[in-house]
Formats: structure tokens, sequence, C-alpha cells
């Protein structure tokens, strides 16, 4: 790795949970030089403004969090496994997701949605993305007749996005992840429940 691309990796990740907790707007650039300890030059000659350093740190806060839920889903089962893996990976790893500031996804799109257009296509790719990976395991249970065929995939998917981003939400503000479990049971409510095939 060339020393530019190593200098522009150090701000992303020095950053990171900066940008994550303070926020895209609030995150100033006197804060990047002070968690980085680059001068502004330094930061501005590895990228062009303040937007662009918050894009690359979105991209890597929202790519190692689809990093490891893909290693969580990874697993040898049957569709139904994958899903309650997806649901189980919040459960796991909710006390690390609080304290790193919450989801990133959901933290920009809060941001994104109003004040940040420039930052607002990057977040609706990656839940585009999340959507489509348990779009696909539903459509694979489908195909195997683990899941009952006559649900929609995709609006399934979508619904378990939604509660596992409003447990989070809640979870966080509140400070009780009771929150987050609730969501997550409900979740795991909707898979046997209305999804997968028992007949």
């Amino acid at each position: 790795m060339a020393k530019a691309d190593r200098t522009r990796q150090f701000i992303i990740e020095k950053t990171a949970v900066l940008f994550n907790t303070k926020g895209y707007s609030g995150t100033s650039l006197s804060d990047i030089t002070s968690v980085t300890g680059l001068t502004k030059g330094s930061i501005y000659g590895n990228f062009a403004n303040k937007d662009e350093v918050a894009i690359a740190v979105y991209e890597y806060n929202s790519g190692m969090l689809s990093d490891k839920l893909d290693e969580a889903i990874s697993i040898t089962g049957s569709a139904a496994e994958k899903l309650i893996a997806a649901v189980n990976f919040y459960r796991d790893n909710w006390r690390a997701e609080f304290e790193g500031g919450g989801c990133p996804i959901l933290n920009a799109s809060v941001e994104a949605d109003d004040n940040l257009p420039f930052l607002r296509e990057k977040v609706r790719e990656s839940i585009s993305s999340w959507g489509l990976k348990l779009d696909k395991i539903i459509r694979e249970g489908q195909e195997r007749k683990e899941f009952k065929t006559d649900i929609v995939s995709r609006d399934y998917a979508y619904t378990i996005i939604t509660l596992v981003e409003g447990g989070i939400m809640l979870g966080k503000i509140t400070g009780d992840e009771k929150h987050l479990f609730l969501a997550l049971d409900r979740i795991l409510r909707i898979i046997k429940e209305d999804i997968i095939n028992n007949i």
C-alpha cells in the first residue's frame, strides 16, 4: 500500500467512531485533526473536503458491519438457520454496536435524509444491499420448500430491517438493550410463524 493510501486509511480508521458518535454534521475538521494528530493540510492533502472524509468513513463503517453480518450468515445450514443467525448477530453484538455510537446505517440515515444529500445515496445502497441479502435467504428457503411460497420475500426482508433498526434506535436512546431484544424476539416469531413452512 502506497504512503498516500496508508494515510487515507489511517484517517478513516481513526475517525470511524468519531463520525458515528458525533454525527457527520457534528464532526468538525478540528475534531478530525485532534483524533488523528494530523494537520489540516495533511487531511486536505488526502481528501478534497470534509464531505469526502465523511463518505469514506461511512463506507468503512457500513462495510465493516456488512462484512460481520456476512460472516454470521455464511453458516452452512437451512435458510431458517441463516435468518436466525442474522438475528442473533445483533443480539450477540449489541454492546459493541451501542458503545461505538449505534448502527452506522441508522445514524447516517437520520442525518442524510434531510441534511446531507451527498451521503443519502450511499445509505440507500447499504439498505438495498442488506435487503437483498435477506431477500436472497428467504427466496432460497422458498425454493427448498422450507419457507412458505406465497409470501413476498422482499417485504419480509425489509420488515426485518425495520425491526432491527427500530430496536437499535430505542435501545440506544434509552440505554436499555431490552428494546432491541424485544424487536429481535418479534423477528424470530415472524420467522417461525409467518415464514417457515410448517406444513
